[in-house]
């Protein structure tokens, strides 16, 4: 059995015990503990923090984008592929106090699949019935962590619905990419009543408690999973907030949920749903046109004090983490999930 290791976290002080086997964002979760993270592949860099005491860490295979070999000499370091060797304390740098508290129990479960049905040429809608443990309990926005059969390999989808139903189902909306090793096997292999194995809830990207601010959720492809089970989670709720969802795709084909996303705006009064194709066919398209960034540059010109939550391909979610800033949304307010290039598949 791998030695343990006290981890602190400052400002916070939080202490935690890591195996050295495990990374420390790992050890972090089972433990209740909620870091700000997004891919866990050491690409994103949501989760780069400082050493302030003890140095014996170390990483697995990471982008020196998310951690350029300057920064590591300095002191930083990736907590979703560090492992601690002695005992640490830890300068966060990006933290969320109203979520670092709040973790849920990381739990590994067995799930049947139920159905798999197409949405779009290429998104799969994946519904899949708990069996161990029969119920899961997560915050809306968050994911599982899919064992890829006949592998060593996760892939990490979120989850559409708002909470487990009483019969263990959850959804899920999943691109498939040409070769991709989970999203193939779904579309070629996959069968109702097939098992996979799964690891969860992940994720911060959460509805935050803040009721006099608006809301502008942007979204493309299958990041329309998570701010979809927001958006319901609103609907059940009772939420009241303006919100408005920006939905980018190619083509008319690309869009999904509309019903549904329209029906929100029925039952969530001060909701708009503004889909945006930058690819336009030519069959009679007269909504908005162009990138969804460009977009919401065109139709919002003040979000001072507005929530900001962003899903989607790794150059929309750049785009808007530079745009929603400037349009006025304090930089901790953007709340975002980016799917990397590890990931796809």
């Amino acid at each position: 059995m791998a030695d343990k290791h006290v981890v602190r976290f400052e400002p916070v002080g939080i202490e935690i015990e890591a195996d050295e086997d495990q990374t420390i964002l790992r050890a972090a979760a089972e433990q209740g503990v909620m870091l700000m993270h997004g891919c866990k592949e050491g690409q994103c860099a949501s989760c780069k923090s400082f050493l302030l005491e003890g140095d014996d860490v170390e990483h697995e295979r990471y982008s020196t984008f998310a951690l350029p070999d300057f920064e590591k000499e300095e002191g930083y370091t990736l907590l979703c592929r560090a492992h601690a060797y002695e005992d640490l304390t830890i300068e966060l740098l990006n933290y969320d106090e109203e979520m670092i508290h709040s973790g849920l129990p990381i739990q590994e479960g067995v799930v049947e699949v139920v159905s798999i049905g197409h949405v779009t040429h290429d998104l799969r809608h994946l519904v899949v019935r708990l069996l161990e443990p029969e119920t899961l309990k997560f915050f809306p926005g968050q994911y599982l962590d899919f064992a890829v059969p006949g592998t060593e390999e996760t892939r990490s989808f979120s989850m559409a619905n708002t909470s487990c139903r009483e019969d263990g189902r959850l959804e899920f909306v999943i691109k498939v990419y040409p070769g991709g090793l989970f999203s193939q096997f779904l579309d070629t292999r996959l069968r109702p009543g097939d098992r996979l194995a799964v690891t969860g809830p992940f994720g911060v990207f959460t509805l935050r408690d803040n009721p006099d601010a608006p809301v502008v959720f942007v979204g493309g492809g299958a990041g329309i999973a998570p701010i979809l089970a927001l958006l319901r989670s609103m609907a059940e709720r009772g939420i009241g907030r303006p919100a408005v969802f920006y939905y980018g795709a190619r083509r008319r084909r690309d869009l999904c949920f509309t019903e549904e996303l329209h029906a929100l705006e029925e039952k969530l009064p001060d909701f708009r749903y503004v889909p945006a194709l930058s690819e336009p066919d030519g069959d009679g398209w007269d909504g908005e046109t162009g990138l969804i960034t460009d977009v919401v540059r065109r139709r919002e010109t003040a979000l001072r004090g507005a929530d900001a939550y962003v899903c989607g391909p790794p150059p929309m979610v750049e785009a808007a983490l530079e745009l929603l800033p400037a349009l006025g949304v304090p930089e901790k307010r953007v709340f975002y999930d980016k799917f990397t290039t590890t990931g796809e598949g």
